[in-house]
């Protein structure tokens, strides 16, 4: 091993250790004020809520990261107005940042405010555009999901892999009820109709984060959305890359930081849930 391999490798260990510390530290904070949060506030309708748990999550793990890593470019969900339009512009000036950290402080806050335990803290690290780092931590059970580009994914210290479905009849899947209640929430309900007659069951918990890496863990066999952003896909998108699964949007091309429409399976159902939900949009 040359001297350049060898600090890539002391550096990507560095940036596992601070994300896991962040995720960690965010986690047992936000599990601490469930049910003790002091304001909820509305983005963009009363689906989509955020608390002052969620800023003052995002506020600490930014801290850290910008201790340790002062010159890299951070992304956060908090620090971003409202709207599909805000979230592009915001990703658009940090494309071309060399290390950018993309943060979803409590992906499922709705949940959080309901005492409803199914929430996560998700935090992804970007090199040039390519995820190399995803952790998503779910504080209520205590579950570290962590992966590394080309190292594979972990739960609990034992590697995950995708489910061994290959049809959607034995398949168990998820989806989310988009924000968007009058332009995406239609699609999504068509979707969802045309769906569930054909596989096992659908299930909608409210974390998109969770739900993939519910899917790199074998847990379920796909999940699909509209509209989430970077912070919601980032880190559970190399979850289930590295779990040996498949990540694309509607159209079926690959996963990248701009996908809003996400479509994530363990491989082997993939074309067959694109084709039925491609037939709720004709």
């Amino acid at each position: 091993m040359n001297d350049t391999d060898s600090r890539q490798v002391i550096g990507r260990k560095s940036f596992a250790a601070v994300a896991i510390n962040c995720a960690a530290k965010a986690g047992e904070w936000i599990k601490t004020k469930v049910g003790g949060y002091a304001s909820l506030n509305q983005k963009t309708s009363h689906h989509d809520l955020v608390t002052e748990v969620d800023k003052g999550s995002e506020n600490l793990i930014r801290s850290l990261i910008l201790t340790h890593f002062p010159d890299h470019a951070v992304l956060g969900e908090e620090g971003v107005e409202p709207g599909p339009a805000a979230s592009a512009a915001a990703l658009e000036e940090v494309k071309d940042a060399e290390y950018l950290w993309i943060i979803d402080p409590i992906d499922g806050t709705t949940n959080f405010v309901h005492g409803f335990p199914f929430f996560s803290v998700s935090i992804a690290l970007a090199h040039r555009g390519e995820v190399i780092l995803g952790v998503v931590y779910d504080p209520s059970k205590d579950e570290l999901f962590i992966a590394e580009k080309g190292k594979g994914a972990y739960v609990h210290g034992r590697r995950t892999r995708v489910s061994g479905e290959t049809g959607l009849r034995e398949s168990l899947v998820a989806t989310g009820f988009p924000a968007d209640r009058d332009g995406a929430l239609p699609l999504n309900m068509r979707q969802l109709e045309a769906v569930v007659p054909r596989v096992r069951n659908v299930r909608t918990a409210g974390s998109a984060a969770l739900h993939l890496a519910y899917v790199a863990a074998g847990r379920l066999s796909a999940f699909w959305e509209i509209g989430l952003n970077s912070w919601d896909i980032a880190a559970g998108a190399l979850l289930i890359q590295e779990s040996g699964g498949v990540v694309t949007d509607l159209d079926g091309n690959p996963y990248h930081l701009g996908v809003r429409n996400i479509v994530a399976s363990n491989g082997a159902v993939h074309d067959e849930l694109l084709a039925v939900l491609r037939s709720a949009a004709e």
